[in-house]
């Protein structure tokens, strides 16, 4: 067994944190980016505590077992009309809400310039 290698933790708890933020209606595709993509929530209500006296709020309306896709996304009040947020977002704090529904909205985020960067960039 090679130094730092525990038996059952091949991935160090990234699955988790991965499932963790995921569930909470967002996830890093490439974490070196700080773009991080919406996904349907699984919770109904989240609050990040963050430093000074901050928060980011995160709520799923109209959730249940049927509505399981996102009909819009607003950040701030303000509808937000691609389909990521910046790890600045989330750190400046505020609040996210999800309209979630039965079917997907295939109009919301549809125009390549609202969707996040596909590339990765080797330096």
């Amino acid at each position: 067994m090679k130094a730092g290698w525990t038996t059952g933790n091949e991935d160090a708890g990234q699955m988790s944190a991965w499932y963790v933020l995921s569930s909470m209606g967002f996830y890093p595709v490439n974490p070196a980016n700080s773009i991080y993509v919406l996904g349907s929530p699984r919770f109904e209500e989240v609050e990040i505590t963050l430093p000074g006296e901050k928060s980011f709020n995160i709520r799923a309306e109209k959730m249940n077992d049927q509505n399981l896709y996102i009909k819009s996304v607003k950040l701030n009040g303000e509808p937000l009309k691609r389909s990521s947020i910046t790890h600045d977002d989330i750190v400046s704090g505020g609040e996210m809400i999800f309209e979630m529904g039965s079917s997907p909205n295939k109009e919301w985020a549809k125009k390549e310039d609202q969707r996040p960067p596909n590339i990765i960039y080797n330096n």
